[in-house]
């Protein structure tokens, strides 16, 4: 009880200073948004707006429920991230190491540096396409090189603070230029409220569900939540009700996202969809429905989409690997501290590995097909993400009070469910064509 009180005490010292009622309500509200906003700008980006741009173009408006479907998923994977850690003070990293036993710890580091690899390359190609769509003086390469760099110089110079201000920036500017656009061009509510309700899985469309559950929202980026809530200092029990709050906010925005640029696909259908072409062809139709002003809001929020999920990926993944070489060391709590923070070497090589050596599949030529595949591997890992969090959340002797419930573990069990479903889906498309 003592402890809870103390981290309630944390609340509301981190709170802002008291106001008279709804205006104090609304400013406690707001302060405890920050680690969440960073996980949505992270996780809504190139994945999310090619992998939702080729599903509305390609079904129209018949997946809608899987952009809802992955902000909801998100959104339980990632409260079940933070309550093991508030419950425990460790990551979910040295969890799955300390209850599930080491080989999980050596097969996680071959996923890590795989996806790593996939997902920097991704991101620093749609990087150099965002912007040499809008400036094209500079080649697509140099851009995603630039973007790289200075990515990687901002993480390296600046605190955490600075990092989650620049989010919160960048992602203001995306969704209000897409959620505009697509509101200009909804279509009818009964239309809508069928793809959102409503879950159909048209012939042909598998791949496409699991490429926009993989990319809305995250995947493995889920997992750096816990580490931007120790840097900004929430620990504890107390600290769950302002967790839930800040990652409904976040995924709420996430799913609104997903949905938005499905619509404008489908209302738009742009010709091309497959390959680099896909966002041009999107900005070319926008031209004919709302003039040049929707064709820059789309370059403008294209740009801020893909900036947003590099900055997150290069600021949360390296941490995991810092977190891997402490739990091979079998540090002390203080020693890991150290160890497991951006001022480390490991952090620091890790960051260099996601900035440089990436670089080489800019000769691949083909971003968008990286963005996807990395975007599906990122789905595969949340079938194993959903069961580890099920298994130890609802173990007493582990999480103490903090045991997830029934509405929890039932989200969790839908969640393997899906995904066992589409898996079996996928195979047999594949064998019939």
């Amino acid at each position: 009880m003592s402890e809870t009180v103390r981290d309630d005490q944390q609340v509301s010292d981190l709170s802002v200073p008291p106001q008279p009622g709804l205006l104090r309500r609304v400013q406690g509200g707001l302060s405890l948004l920050g680690p969440g906003i960073a996980v949505a700008a992270t996780g809504v980006g190139a994945g999310d707006l090619i992998s939702s741009t080729t599903a509305g173009a390609q079904f129209g408006t018949l997946l809608l429920w899987s952009a809802l479907y992955s902000a909801v998923l998100k959104f339980v994977l990632n409260e079940g991230v933070a309550r093991w850690q508030l419950a425990t003070g460790t990551t979910l990293l040295e969890g799955w190491v300390e209850h599930l036993g080491r080989p999980v710890q050596y097969y996680f580091l071959l996923y890590l540096i795989g996806w790593s690899f996939l997902v920097g390359g991704g991101l620093i190609s749609s990087c150099g396409l965002a912007a040499h769509t809008m400036m094209p003086a500079l080649s697509v390469n140099t851009w995603a090189i630039l973007h790289s760099v200075v990515g990687a110089a901002i993480v390296l110079w600046g605190r955490y603070s600075l990092f989650e201000r620049i989010m919160k920036v960048l992602i203001g500017v995306m969704f209000f230029s897409f959620l505009i656009c697509a509101w200009a061009l909804r279509p009818g509510f009964i239309t809508l409220l069928r793809g959102l309700v409503i879950p159909s899985i048209p012939a042909g469309s598998v791949k496409s569900i699991l490429s926009v559950i993989g990319g809305v929202g995250g995947s493995l980026t889920i997992l750096c939540y816990g580490y931007w809530i120790r840097e900004s200092g929430r620990a504890g029990a107390g600290w769950l009700r302002g967790v839930r709050i800040d990652l409904g906010s976040a995924y709420s925005l996430t799913g609104f996202f997903g949905v938005a640029v499905m619509v404008l696909a489908a209302q738009v259908q742009p010709e091309v969809v497959k390959g680099s072409g896909i966002v041009l062809g999107l900005a070319d139709r926008m031209v004919d429905v709302l003039g040049p002003t929707g064709r820059w809001a789309l370059y403008v929020g294209f740009w801020g989409a893909v900036v947003t999920s590099l900055l997150g990926v290069w600021q949360g993944i390296p941490y995991m690997f810092a977190d891997f070489v402490a739990l091979m060391k079998r540090l002390s709590v203080e020693e890991r501290a150290a160890l497991v923070s951006s001022q480390s070497p490991y952090y620091r090589a890790f960051l260099f590995f996601l900035t440089v050596p990436t670089m080489l599949l800019l000769t691949f030529g083909r971003p968008v097909t990286v963005v996807r595949v990395y975007t599906i591997a990122g789905a595969l890992f949340m079938p194993f993400l959903a069961a580890t969090l099920l298994y130890m959340n609802s173990r007493r002797a582990w999480v103490g009070s903090l045991r997830s419930g029934w509405v929890t573990n039932v989200l969790l069990v839908m969640a393997l469910a899906v995904f066992a479903y589409l898996s079996i889906n996928g195979v047999v498309e594949g064998a019939g064509n």
